[in-house]
């Protein structure tokens, strides 16, 4: 994909709020007046007069690409035109932040029919709700609850409507546009290269906080300045921490780093996760446990194509798992349906296959059930048919982990399935986890992860670069 070509243009605010007017137009036949959202409003840090890191609301930026805070949108529904309400210049701030983007330079930057200051705000909603603006039916604010200030008033309107819009953004954003998909494929870019400079420094480091400082700094230096996540660097028996968060265990003595870090791309995230070999060479044990979830992983990405139940993806997955570690004897009976039937493969793989991509990491619309029952499913972020143009992380794994595993060899029901003995040799393996971003089509994908994942192409990478 030629993203950097694609990225030229606007971010395509305009037509995200056609597809949200259309699905609410779906649920609320003939409705008419305006939608209205806020940005995040700036903040300062409790007991500081330092600033809190800005995030930019997700719904916000969906109609408008714009990451300014203390600001505000109009879309009316009746005319299709977007007015961005931007704050106007404080001279005691600019003094110590500079001055602020102009009207003009957002008409310029964001797809937006107008721009105008903060202040203008509640006369141009009293515009919009008088009878100067005519409307085919009663005009409603739809908006979001909890993100309505104060000082903003609709008293015009003739009601105001706060159960349509959140759906109506969270469902839209499942389908991802070319100018969506181009900024995850960037952050992917540069994701894959900073987990390259991982590799090359695995073998010199001494603690998990260096790699992630060389993952961190390689993102901002290439322009990413935010991590779509609080990245995973975890190594030994560490790996099978699913969201492990301490990153600053030393590294000797451990076979293998699980890196789960990816770098945001105006407000889109990639999400990608690779394990390979500290020293550079994959033990027998490990190597065996990491075929096994590549070929869980090629499995599941050659099974996607819009219109397939993920369920039954996830279920590939352990059905593969299965199948793998029967081969390598940690479990036995050799009969495959009777193992997944009984559930004994979550031991090893406890959590979903993937979740929705977008602009959060566990992005919107997938539709979990955590109340599932069946634990195979429990976890699953996303449930039901998977539509073309929706991006999934594929992320199997095989995870050695006592406190997950000693319950299931405890159990009757379970322990018959597992060879002990065999798996005493597999605990320092940690875990194993292999993730990429990939597009749903009609009758496909398209990965847009371009790390590397073959084992010896890594092994490579991680050698060369430390003799």
């Amino acid at each position: 994909m030629d993203y950097d070509t694609i990225l030229k243009g606007k971010y395509p605010a305009k037509q995200h709020a056609r597809r949200v007017v259309d699905y609410i137009r779906n649920k609320v036949p003939g409705a008419s007046g305006v939608i209205y959202l806020e940005s995040r409003m700036s903040k300062l840090i409790e007991d500081s007069d330092e600033p809190e890191p800005f995030r930019q609301r997700r719904y916000f930026f969906y109609l408008t690409g714009c990451k300014l805070a203390d600001s505000y949108v109009i879309h009316d529904l009746d005319t299709a035109r977007t007015t961005l309400f931007i704050p106007p210049i404080d001279p005691d701030s600019v003094m110590w932040a500079g001055l602020p983007m102009s009207p003009d330079e957002a008409l310029a930057k964001y797809d937006v029919d107008e721009v105008k200051f903060t202040t203008d705000l509640n006369a141009e909603l009293a515009h919009l709700s008088s009878s100067a603006v005519p409307r085919p039916n009663p005009a409603t604010v739809f908006a979001i609850p909890g993100q309505v200030s104060e000082q903003v008033t609709f008293l015009g309107f003739d009601s105001t409507n706060f159960s349509v819009l959140k759906e109506a953004i969270e469902t839209c954003r499942v389908v991802k546009d070319e100018y969506e998909l181009a900024l995850i494929a960037k952050a992917n870019a540069i994701t894959a290269e900073g987990h390259h400079a991982v590799m090359k420094h695995v073998r010199t480091a001494s603690n998990e906080r260096e790699l992630e400082g060389v993952f961190t700094g390689h993102c901002i230096s290439s322009g990413a300045k935010e991590q779509a996540y609080p990245g995973i660097f975890a190594a030994g028996r560490s790996c099978a921490t699913l969201h492990y968060v301490h990153n600053d265990a030393p590294l000797e003595g451990k076979l293998n780093l699980l890196l789960d870090a990816g770098a945001e791309w105006d407000c889109y995230a990639s999400d990608v996760t690779r394990t390979f070999p500290i020293n550079g060479r994959f033990t027998p044990e490990s190597r065996a446990i990491y075929d096994i979830v590549l070929r869980m992983q090629e499995e599941c990405i050659k099974a996607l194509k819009a219109g397939v139940v993920w369920d039954d993806i996830h279920l590939l997955a352990h059905r593969v798992a299965i199948e793998g570690l029967l081969k390598i004897g940690i479990l036995r009976g050799g009969d495959v349906d009777a193992i997944l039937e009984r559930r004994t493969s979550v031991a090893f793989l406890p959590h979903g296959l993937g979740h929705y991509l977008g602009m959060d990491t566990h992005d919107t619309g997938g539709n979990p059930n955590y109340a599932d029952k069946d634990l195979m499913f429990r976890y699953l972020r996303i449930r039901g048919k998977v539509p073309a143009g929706s991006v999934v992380t594929v992320e199997p794994g095989i995870y050695f982990s006592r406190f997950i595993i000693e319950p299931y060899l405890k159990d009757p029901k379970h322990a018959e399935f597992i060879d002990a003995e065999v798996l005493e040799k597999y605990w320092d393996v940690g875990g194993v986890r292999i993730e990429d971003n990939v597009v749903v089509t009609e009758d496909g994908h398209i990965n847009l992860t371009t790390t590397v994942k073959d084992p010896e192409e890594m092994e490579r990478i991680i050698q060369s670069a430390s003799s």
